[in-house]
């Protein structure tokens, strides 16, 4: 998927060509997809519930496929930003 800004003032957008379904790990799998690691295991380690976590093996997985994807609660650093207001956006579902 790519979703870039196209007016607006707004220069970065996010782009992920990888199968994520096809290279699920196999503790994630579910029908038609993968799940994420919070809602499979539902501990502090994989949701944050806590605020205090870090990259585990799982979204670091996420990441080395799909760079810009916000793979952990606290992955603020390389994915996230905003686009002001008004900002109209190309959405491409298979790039």
């Amino acid at each position: 998927m790519e979703f870039s800004p196209t007016s607006g003032g707004c220069s970065r957008g996010i782009r992920c060509t990888a199968d994520i379904t096809g290279q699920c790990p196999n503790e994630l799998k579910a029908p038609g997809g993968c799940n994420n690691p919070c809602t499979v295991y539902k501990t502090d380690q994989y949701c944050c519930n806590s605020g205090n976590c870090s990259p585990t093996n799982l979204s670091k997985f996420f990441k080395a496929r799909c760079p810009d994807a916000y793979s952990y609660p606290k992955d603020d650093q390389t994915s996230t930003f905003t686009c002001p207001g008004g900002t109209n956006y190309r959405v491409v579902f298979c790039p």
